[in-house]
């Protein structure tokens, strides 16, 4: 007999391709048969599935877009009301303006503001907006940018053969051939790969499309070079806040690092688990918006900026990025010694707490990681080795946290002492990347 979550998640892979819609969210990323697929109800950083089952969610909160914690009761209040008076209309929702005018009070360097409500898309607009203001069709990336065709281009290579090889598991399958060679791609901090791609396209080039950080601060001038660089090629330089948005300081992780872009995006945490995106840049960046044709119903909605609007308040309020590089700090620490304790091979990197993470530095790391999933979830923590910190994370719930990986890192020490890692897990490995589902 199988419980309702596990029904009908079973149904779901009948009728859903790939189960799910967000790939970071299939329960085979973390513990195949036995993570819970769906959820009854969230609140703060617990989550009850549909058979009732309790956890506290160690793991991405929302894919990262509950900074404040699931169902933030100012954000909750203030979709409520927006709901009751009418989410949508014929007529244009106030808050856009109030949103925009407020990310812009945020960024003095932006003037203007367009309003999306998802992160891919809002990629999707930004890069519109660069080819539309330059006229040019290139456009160099760092990192990941979504799942829209301008992006999967990059794996389109100069034979099928090839498809596939940038992103390990996605094939640009459905994205037209005739896109190959629109995108560029350089890794992040090779100042030698960058001004590769700049000695090859110039001239043709739009804009350079990247992170300004991820896990570690760039090197000193790194951030000025591409900058530069871009601007001596007449390109722009689209910083892609989506994930470090907002964690690291009240608004765009660029603020801190003192580099200031044509144009920069966000999602995710800018409303708490609500629909919203915003691409931002200056007047003489978002010109070419009035001339392309960029354009859908659901941007016109009010929920999305009234959740970010309350999102924001309470961020301020609370300077949740603080709490959020505590806790991640904390949770570095704990890993480090925990580790060290059972004679573990954990390795902790020095980055942002923000997004802490960990590893298993070991041939059978991923067997590792599922086991360690595996018995987590029994002592009721969605747990993996990574952890978006959120407002909700108390001191009380990161010490049974604490407590529990204790408890668990020592399972896990043992099983490998006795090379039974693999014959102790209850169902498959996690999986590593994309697959089909069978």
């Amino acid at each position: 007999m199988f419980s309702q979550t596990e029904s009908l998640y079973r149904h779901a892979k009948e009728r859903i391709p790939g189960g799910t819609q967000l790939l970071s969210k299939r329960p085979e990323m973390f513990a195949p048969d036995l993570w819970p697929a769906y959820f009854r109800e969230a609140r703060g950083c617990e989550v009850w599935d549909l058979d009732g089952r309790h956890f506290y969610d160690m793991t991405h909160n929302g894919v990262g877009s509950c900074l404040l914690g699931y169902a933030h009761p100012e954000v909750s209040r203030a979709v409520i009301g927006r709901i009751e008076q009418g989410s949508m209309c014929t007529l244009n929702a106030p808050e856009e303006v109030a949103l925009a005018d407020r990310l812009c009070e945020i960024h003095p360097w932006a003037q203007q503001v367009r309003l999306t409500r998802t992160g891919g898309e809002t990629c999707a607009v930004a890069a519109r907006i660069a080819r539309a203001t330059t006229d040019r069709s290139v456009i160099a990336v760092c990192g990941y940018h979504g799942w829209q065709d301008w992006y999967l281009a990059a794996n389109l290579g100069e034979s099928d053969a090839l498809r596939g090889h940038l992103l390990p598991g996605l094939d640009p399958l459905g994205v037209p051939r005739e896109l190959r060679g629109t995108l560029v791609t350089f890794p992040y901090g090779d100042r030698a790969a960058f001004q590769a791609v700049l000695d090859a396209c110039a001239d043709r080039l739009a804009a350079v499309f990247m992170e300004p950080c991820r896990y570690h601060d760039p090197a000193p001038g790194y951030l000025e070079f591409i900058r530069d660089g871009a601007h001596r090629a007449g390109a722009m330089l689209v910083f892609d806040e989506i994930t470090i948005g907002w964690r690291a300081c009240l608004g765009g992780s660029h603020l801190r690092l003192g580099v200031t872009p044509d144009i920069a995006v966000f999602a995710k945490a800018l409303g708490n688990g609500h629909p919203i995106g915003a691409v931002i840049g200056t007047t003489a960046a978002m010109e070419g918006a009035h001339g392309s044709f960029i354009s859908s119903t659901y941007w016109t909605e009010s929920v999305g900026p009234a959740a970010a609007l309350a999102t924001l308040r309470v961020m301020q309020e609370t300077r949740v990025w603080e709490h959020g590089a505590e806790a991640g700090s904390a949770w570095q620490e704990r890993w480090r010694a925990l580790g060290a304790k059972h004679g573990l091979p954990v390795a902790v990197e020095d980055g942002y707490p923000c997004l802490a993470h960990f590893a298993f530095d070991h041939p059978q790391a991923n067997l590792m990681k599922t086991l360690y999933t595996q018995r987590m979830l029994h002592r009721g923590f969605l747990a993996s080795t990574a952890i978006y910190p959120t407002l909700a994370h108390s001191p009380e719930i990161i010490e049974r946290y604490g407590e529990a990986i204790d408890a668990v890192f020592g399972e896990v020490a043992e099983a490998l002492a006795q090379d039974a890692v693999e014959k102790q897990l209850e169902g498959p490995p996690a999986h590593t990347g994309f697959r089909r589902l069978l």
